[in-house]
């Protein structure tokens, strides 16, 4: 019985390695981790320092007469703050905020997924419909409604896009568990005796994790959508917490003079997105079944 499994995992190891989404999406994102948790060594100046007279410098660039240069590289703020600094450690609440929420609706959307698929029935109708309604609401509407009740603070803004993202991971959650409750394995489970939480805890779920690693990873990139409308919004982190939504807004008003204010949060934000989607469509082609029959 080993060996297939080993077979398998070596097979599945091989299509990651060979997927360029993988590998292109993965370098984006490993880039990203290695700047957020080294932000304070990588930062060339004070992210909150203030200096009214370089409000809106313009970037400088990386060499000034022949040298380098280390101040305003990517130009200043309204506040005459350096924008490259306060991008880089805006780098850690992206993510962090990602991150937790993502997690959250992956252990909130599997459990109430698989209790659905699993046990059926009633239970499974009124944790679905539940599921319906939160998805019939814009997802953004749904985040605003929660931070504007609770409060404009990173943890709300993690608590709100967990929410929102929960309902379509126990949408494929459940799928999942229905068709694999049904096979050979888990009806010699039931004939041995085993209890339904044990059988659908060590051989349910760990044969459907696939599809929610896949979801939680698109997840990502979505979140990081959410988390910069809300803080653009005024919504989401509050100072002196840097984040590239929170960037984006206080830079909105002069996006005519000063565009840089805008433009680098803006690409960072979209080279983020573009690499947890790159890495969830890679995954996705890397355990499709059929895809990997060909």
């Amino acid at each position: 019985m080993p060996e297939p499994a080993r077979g398998v995992g070596n097979a599945t190891l091989r299509r990651l390695r060979r997927s360029p989404y993988v590998i292109i999406g993965a370098s984006l994102i490993l880039l990203l981790v290695v700047v957020a948790v080294a932000a304070p060594l990588l930062t060339p100046m004070d992210p909150h320092r203030q200096d009214v007279w370089e409000r809106y410098a313009p970037p400088r660039g990386l060499f000034v007469d022949g040298e380098l240069n280390t101040t305003y590289v990517l130009g200043a703020d309204e506040l005459g703050r350096d924008v490259l600094s306060r991008l880089i450690m805006g780098t850690r609440v992206s993510l962090l905020v990602a991150f937790i929420a993502t997690s959250i609706s992956l252990l909130g959307g599997v459990l109430l997924g698989a209790t659905a698929g699993y046990v059926g029935g009633r239970v499974d109708n009124v944790i679905m419909r539940v599921m319906d309604v939160l998805l019939a609401m814009p997802g953004i509407l749904l985040a605003i409604a929660i931070v504007a009740t609770f409060g404009p603070n990173i943890v709300n803004v993690m608590i709100a896009i967990a929410i929102v993202r929960i309902p379509a991971m126990a949408r494929v959650v459940r799928s999942e568990v229905l068709a694999l409750k049904e096979e050979e394995f888990v009806e010699a489970g039931r004939a041995l005796g085993m209890s339904p939480m044990r059988i659908l805890f060590r051989h349910v779920l760990i044969n459907s994790w696939a599809p929610a690693l896949v979801i939680a990873t698109l997840g990502m990139g979505t979140a990081i959508v959410a988390e910069a409308s809300l803080s653009f919004l005024g919504l989401g982190t509050q100072p002196p917490q840097i984040s590239w939504g929170r960037m984006l807004s206080v830079g909105r008003e002069a996006i005519r003079s000063a565009p840089h204010v805008t433009l680098y949060p803006g690409v960072a934000i979209t080279l983020t997105v573009l690499g947890f989607s790159l890495l969830g469509d890679g995954l996705r082609d890397v355990f499709d079944r059929r895809l990997a029959d060909r």
